[in-house]
């Protein structure tokens, strides 16, 4: 990779560095924006925990369809059952 802020890659992906702007602002490496797929515009998550920001891609409810497809819902409870 020719790209001077790649740091490596993990067992779970790349390792790269950016740099905060001035104005608090960052860019996502293209690299990235194409392996996720993301668009201009589009929302993101971001997260803090224990000192490190996740930036997670929000999705739109059509591509979470079918995302429980074969989870049993035998045994299912509803309010009226729960203590």
């Amino acid at each position: 990779m020719e790209d001077p802020d790649f740091v490596g890659r993990s067992e779970k992906g790349f390792v790269m560095q950016i740099t905060i702007s001035r104005r608090f602002q960052v860019v996502i490496p293209k690299v990235l924006r194409e392996r996720l797929d993301l668009r201009p515009q589009q929302k993101l998550t971001i997260l803090e925990k224990g000192g490190i920001l996740y930036l997670v891609p929000d999705q739109e409810v059509k591509a979470l369809r079918g995302i429980a497809s074969g989870v049993a819902v035998d045994n299912y409870r509803d309010k009226s059952d729960r203590t």
